[in-house]
């Protein structure tokens, strides 16, 4: 089997390829990657495979420049011959920004750049799948507090939080127009935090937001709304035995499901101890964080709720200094804290059925092993460039 994979260097295509590079059945890895020249492109698989001390085998994992951007992309991959023997290509590159100011952005490479990908591969004689790393969330907004199947999306009319989603939904259906159903196949993480090995995790990603929402402490979401959460590393692990697997259907949930969501008031009950320098968490109503970004700006009225919580105003102003900083730290934490309010899991019995693999363990159980990462994780930072 010959692969072609795309965000190899990104936090979950690089745990994919490096699982797939293990894999007997493959013979050579193609990856495609944002590099000014050969040399650049190798250097950067050299650092996800070193990231947790891999071996990297130049022979079979080859690097291929390019980039979604770029116009040029389809008639560059045709023109390479040595691609035209691929049989899988695994596209998990996407711009996972939740920020509106970058949706153009995240829509030139999560639909333009897919639509690049889907011409070229159209054309490969021996595909036999096109494997999608989508994402469970495009079920949208407007379902809440229950469990969600696979056939529920995707639905055209759904709301959605953050144009990252819409576009992964756009994506499913564009797959549609360029190649059979037979030849594709969706995987559909839900959320992927963490990793639940006793390792460093490869990205911050999500692990931000439980950062942030740990230096503020004053959390104004549910305590028990149902978070379907899983790990890097099983996220990875489930998508490839999918990939080799006897599979039923061509769309599958990669999730925590019922048995293994979790909750806020779970996770931060399993980090606290780790953080009692810290005030206590709180949970409060939602509609304080419209009074936090007030109060960040300076313009909240002085019989206001939140002045009851002063003890934790008193810590902001003393651990983030300018309340600028808090401002831009809220403004990034908000979308998550709307995904945390849906109370969506994802099921996944059609991943259990069909694939040889456990449920994945809770994320309060395992988070605990990224405490020292979560410590070193700058919020402000990561709060301007998520």
């Amino acid at each position: 089997m010959i692969v072609f994979i795309t965000g190899a260097t990104g936090f979950l295509g690089g745990e994919l390829v490096v699982n797939l590079s293990k894999r007997k059945e493959i013979t050579k890895i193609y990856c495609l990657i944002r590099a000014k020249d050969e040399q650049e492109a190798v250097l950067r698989l050299e650092k996800i495979f070193s990231f947790h001390n891999d071996f990297l085998d130049l022979d079979k994992i080859k690097p291929v420049l390019g980039d979604l951007y770029d116009e040029e992309l389809t008639e560059k991959l045709i023109q390479k011959k040595e691609l035209k023997e691929i049989n899988v290509i695994i596209h998990s590159a996407a711009n996972t920004s939740f920020s509106k100011i970058f949706d153009d952005v995240v829509t030139k490479a999560n639909v333009h750049g897919l639509n690049k990908i889907l011409l070229w591969a159209k054309q490969l004689d021996n595909l036999s799948t096109f494997l999608y790393i989508g994402t469970a969330t495009i079920c949208g907004k407007d379902i809440k507090n229950r469990l969600i199947h696979e056939d529920e999306s995707p639905d055209l009319n759904a709301n959605h939080l953050v144009k990252y989603t819409y576009t992964k939904m756009q994506g499913e259906l564009l797959l549609r127009t360029h190649l059979p159903e037979e030849k594709i196949l969706i995987a559909r993480p839900s959320i992927i935090m963490g990793d639940s090995r006793t390792l460093t995790p490869r990205s911050p990603v999500i692990l931000w937001a439980l950062a942030t929402v740990n230096a503020l402490r004053l959390c104004t979401f549910n305590a028990n709304a149902t978070i379907d959460v899983i790990s890097v590393d099983y996220a990875a692990d489930a998508i490839v035995k999918l990939l080799f697997a006897k599979r039923k259907h061509n769309v599958y949930h990669i999730s925590a499901g019922q048995n293994s969501s979790t909750t806020p008031a779970k996770i931060f009950s399993a980090i606290e101890a780790q953080f009692n320098q810290l005030p206590t968490f709180k949970f409060v109503h939602k509609s304080l964080l419209e009074q936090m970004k007030k109060w960040a700006k300076g313009s909240l009225k002085l019989d206001e709720e939140l002045y009851k919580h002063s003890d934790y105003l008193n810590y902001w102003e003393e651990t983030f200094k300018d309340k600028k900083n808090l401002r831009i730290i809220l403004a990034g934490l908000e979308p998550y804290i709307e995904f945390i309010e849906l109370g969506q899991v994802f099921d996944n019995t059609r991943l259990l059925n069909d694939v040889d693999i456990t449920p994945s363990q809770p994320v309060h159980e395992y988070i605990s092993n990224s405490i020292n990462y979560l410590k070193k994780i700058n919020v402000l930072e990561g709060a301007i460039d998520p």
